[in-house]
């Protein structure tokens, strides 16, 4: 049975095996990571741990990774508060590793998420994903999520949803 645990630089290197899997790229939404993040180095992936620590207070947000036998499977966010990044990329962002994929993790993660925000007092968050991701168009659905609508933007064409708690 997976966890959701806070960021930790005890897995670094289980990290690592799960973002080489992937390969560039800004799929990983759920990690918060950005391109100066150095998550190579012991002292990066410190440094990078560390701002996730603390924009859980400063930003806030809360970042959780999902974790089975020490093996790093994906990470969630949770944005809330006033922030612009809401508004483009919604309050719920997560990806699982493609080894992982296809196992209702991403559900499961995204169940437990919706937990956490209930708790926080938020009465409904905004998920958005590409149009053409099927698969997470799919799991925001079985969580209750509600097309509000299709929109253009730079990366191409995002549906964005609302889920009510």
């Amino acid at each position: 049975m997976p966890d959701l645990i806070e960021p930790s630089t005890e897995l670094h290197g289980a990290w690592l095996e799960a973002h080489d899997e992937w390969g560039p790229g800004g799929h990983e939404d759920g990690f918060g990571l950005t391109p100066s993040d150095d998550v190579r180095s012991d002292a990066g992936f410190r440094a990078w741990v560390e701002r996730l620590i603390a924009d859980a207070t400063e930003a806030p947000r809360v970042y959780r990774w999902i974790v089975e036998n020490g093996q790093v499977l994906g990470g969630i966010a949770l944005r809330h508060g006033d922030l612009e990044l809401i508004r483009r990329a919604g309050n719920v962002g997560y990806g699982i590793r493609p080894s992982a994929r296809g196992h209702g993790l991403a559900g499961w993660a995204l169940g437990q998420i919706l937990n956490e925000a209930r708790r926080l007092g938020l009465q409904r968050v905004l998920l958005v994903c590409a149009s053409d991701n099927v698969a997470s168009a799919k799991t925001i659905e079985r969580n209750n999520g509600v097309l509000e609508s299709v929109e253009p933007t730079e990366q191409g064409p995002v549906c964005r949803y609302w889920i009510d708690l």
